[in-house]
């Protein structure tokens, strides 16, 4: 009686003892790998949003330069190519590692996880924020696209065809007067950006804009370089400047406050990154010719070549 007696209480009674024990690190073994999971998720979150997060010409000098050293950074504000093959290639690499160490375990954490309402919950959130992430990471990138140039058009002379509409411009000019692109209707308008302090293309995109307008149409084109540093390029400055570019007639410089000069760049889609050390912009070289209807029709790498041929499209 005692052996049936210990034989029918004494197992479940020691199966009993040791199933809390087993349960608990069968739920810690399947609760480590979805943690991983989540953290390259989130991981990756943050060097895609660090990568191509658009960053206001005021943004900390750390910040730029982290860009700079992870991603590279194109004309048009996107990572160079060794930068889109880190940001698709970690996260690739990271699962790949993951689902050969754990991917039982992953695929088991998964569906208890899904078995109650709170992780039917928690899943569907963090897909939401993932084809949130995706749509906003698209949107960016074709956001850029408006100032970059047709693929296989390379070297000086690239031109991309438009049919937009002139977002508006009305600021002031190296003689203190408000100067709208509206008042030159009828006429062919070059737009350029540039500033003071740039050495480097800055000069060499004023010097294409004047000499092909002074070339090819002086009596009808007109000229306008908006600047891209409102803090120093300020109106009171511009009568110094448009002499240092020697402007003439129907050649304009155009400031403004800065509110009225970055809302002006932000509508022509002009990416601009500011170093804080030295105060000075990166920008891509771009020249927009308006026709005289008001509407872009060319949008330039800013080279003498590139305007005669895009105006010369529209002899």
């Amino acid at each position: 009686m005692e052996d049936r007696l210990s034989a029918g209480l004494g197992t479940p009674h020691l199966a009993r003892e040791g199933d809390g024990p087993h349960r608990a690190a069968g739920t810690e073994r399947g609760l480590l790998p979805l943690l991983a999971l989540l953290t390259i998720l989130v991981v990756t979150a943050g060097w895609w949003a660090l990568a191509l997060w658009p960053l206001p010409s005021t943004a900390p000098e750390w910040l730029l330069r982290t860009r700079e050293i992870c991603f590279g950074s194109a004309p048009d504000g996107l990572p160079l190519p060794g930068g889109w093959i880190l940001l698709v290639g970690e996260p690739i690499g990271m699962l790949l590692v993951l689902f050969t160490v754990w991917g039982g375990a992953v695929h088991q954490g998964l569906r208890r996880l899904l078995a109650t309402w709170a992780g039917r919950l928690a899943v569907g959130t963090i897909g939401l924020a993932v084809l949130l992430g995706m749509g906003a990471a698209g949107a960016r990138v074709a956001g850029a696209q408006g100032v970059r140039f047709v693929a296989g058009d390379a070297g000086e002379g690239r031109l991309v065809r438009l049919n937009d509409r002139a977002p508006a411009l009305r600021l002031v000019d190296q003689r203190g007067d408000t100067v709208s692109l509206q008042q030159f209707r009828g006429r062919p308008v070059l737009v350029t950006f540039a500033f003071a302090h740039c050495e480097t293309v800055c000069p060499l995109l004023v010097r294409a804009a004047l000499e092909t307008r002074r070339r090819f149409d002086a009596e009808r084109l007109v000229a306008l370089v908006v600047t891209l540093d409102p803090w120093r390029d300020t109106p009171a400055r511009l009568p110094a400047l448009a002499a240092q570019w020697e402007l003439g007639t129907d050649e304009y410089v155009l400031s403004g406050s800065v509110d009225a000069v970055e809302n002006t760049l932000n509508a022509w889609k002009v990416p601009r990154v500011r170093n804080q050390a030295t105060g000075d912009l990166i920008h891509p070289s771009v020249t927009y010719v308006v026709e005289p209807g008001g509407r872009l029709v060319y949008l330039t790498d800013g080279s003498g070549r590139g305007l005669e041929k895009a105006l010369g499209g529209e002899r």
